[in-house]
């Protein structure tokens, strides 16, 4: 990554290409030769040059959020093997630390690293165990952020604003590695709070959106703000189904629906919709360039392409991971005999060739009264309903029917029955939820995912 032309603002502070080369040329006098360096990611400044120090001197990056809890932590580092912690000191974090001066400078360089050695290390949210280090290499990188240049016509003319944390796929490969690899001018917001979007777009030029479906609400639920990316050339959504009811509110006030994209930490991203065609809420577009994907029954066999019988969706191509640090025989369960990368989700294909995610196989499929049913249409009618804000929709078990389903909704303004019976109006009855909960919150993770284990 050499880059040219690439301005970065994180909050207040900013660097032009040459300052930001210099003081990332430092941090690679300090690490180059070692193994993996553990960098503090915080919303700042700090955590780009730190992560583009580690990528110009070769070594692997381990970005550890900034509230990650002492157990998960110590996970982290111990098992990445890291010596170095890029930031600010922590307690409880016995490696050297290393501060990163954002003043220092250097020209120092370094014998370029292989396509195939790894660039970054990231951890999964561990919600089935202990994390695990995902082995991402530069070939990896390079091939998704050059797939999604392709996709969305990005340039170097592009200036790429968001404000989501620098320690996962969306936040840290596409929003900061994708300007650095392709030249675009990057505003990081530090919080992605739609009056923040609105001044980058009106005072900095702002092109280029990347938000959460969270995000996307809450730029909706304020039409001033929203009606400010009038300007945009395109507004990405990702990391979770995008409600339609947030993509028709994003429309009337932006003039697009943003497009969507798929993607997981082993494979990034994989699916995206196309910025020269025409955009469907809720469906994550086709496989990027060096990308391909197919949908699979219980049987292994193709599923037909008409948008609604659903599968295990596999992926195969140069964005894949090199498997999980430290766990040979976790790596090796993750793939088919031929050759293709088990996502774990389940989705449909349209005769268009696009592409639904129907959710996760393990939490978001609910079996009941000999029924297959999918949780995120269940989610899609009840958000439909002008009294829900925000719907959770689980399978529980039921000695009648196998699993019963029941909605946790957040909103006031309507009873139980009233949505069951709504749901049971714009589906098929046997997909009414048997039970609503009325909750004050969902339970998310830092990228806005609704963390379905923990709803009781």
């Amino acid at each position: 990554m050499d880059c040219a032309g690439t301005t970065v603002t994180v909050g207040d502070s900013t660097l032009g290409a040459e300052d930001l080369l210099g003081a990332a040329a430092a941090v690679a006098e300090r690490v180059h030769g070692g193994p993996a360096v553990a960098v503090q990611a915080t919303a700042s400044l700090h955590t780009v040059v730190a992560i583009l120090g580690c990528l110009l001197a070769g070594v692997p990056a381990v970005p550890v959020p900034p509230d990650a809890g002492p157990r998960e932590r110590d996970h982290m580092l111990r098992d990445c093997g890291a010596r170095i912690w890029l930031g600010g000191a922590v307690d409880g974090v016995k490696l050297e630390t290393v501060p990163v001066d954002l003043r220092a400078r250097s020209q120092a360089s370094f014998p370029g690293p292989s396509a195939e050695s790894t660039a970054l290390i990231l951890y999964t949210s561990g919600t089935t165990g202990a994390p695990k280090g995902v082995l991402l290499s530069r070939r990896a990188v390079r091939a998704c952020l050059d797939g999604l240049a392709d996709a969305w016509a990005w340039t170097p003319g592009d200036v790429v604003v968001h404000g989501l944390p620098l320690f996962h796929v969306h936040g840290l490969v596409l929003g900061v590695l994708g300007p650095l690899h392709l030249g675009s001018t990057l505003i990081h917001t530090e919080r992605a709070r739609p009056e923040r979007y609105a001044a980058a777009a009106e005072r900095r030029g702002g092109s280029m959106f990347f938000g959460v479906p969270t995000v996307w609400s809450r730029v909706a639920a304020s039409p001033a703000d929203a009606r400010a990316l009038c300007r945009a050339r395109l507004l990405v959504s990702g990391s979770a189904p995008l409600p339609a009811g947030v993509a028709r509110d994003i429309a009337a006030l932006t003039g697009q629906i943003p497009v969507e994209r798929y993607g997981m930490t082993e494979t990034l991203i994989t699916l995206a919709a196309r910025a020269d065609q025409p955009r469907r809420p809720g469906w994550v577009g086709t496989p990027i360039a060096g990308v391909r994907g197919r949908i699979v029954d219980d049987h292994g066999l193709a599923v037909p392409g008409d948008g609604d019988t659903f599968g295990d969706l596999q992926v195969r191509g140069d964005t894949l991971f090199d498997g999980y640090l430290n766990q040979s025989a976790a790596s090796a369960e993750c793939w088919t005999q031929d050759g293709w990368f088990r996502t774990g989700d389940v989705a449909a294909l349209g005769a268009d060739g696009l592409h639904r995610i129907v959710g996760r196989k393990s939490s978001d499929l609910i079996k009941t009264g000999g029924y297959l049913v999918g949780a995120a249409e269940i989610e899609a009618s009840l958000l439909d309903h002008p009294a829900v804000v925000e719907t959770a929709v689980i399978g529980v078990p039921d000695p009648d029917l196998g699993q019963r389903i029941v909605g946790y909704v957040v909103g006031t303004g309507a009873t139980a029955a009233e949505l069951i019976d709504h749901v049971a109006r714009t589906l098929s009855a046997h997909k009414r939820p048997r039970e609503i909960r009325f909750v004050g919150s969902l339970p998310r993770n830092d990228m806005g995912k609704v963390q379905k284990d923990l709803l009781t």
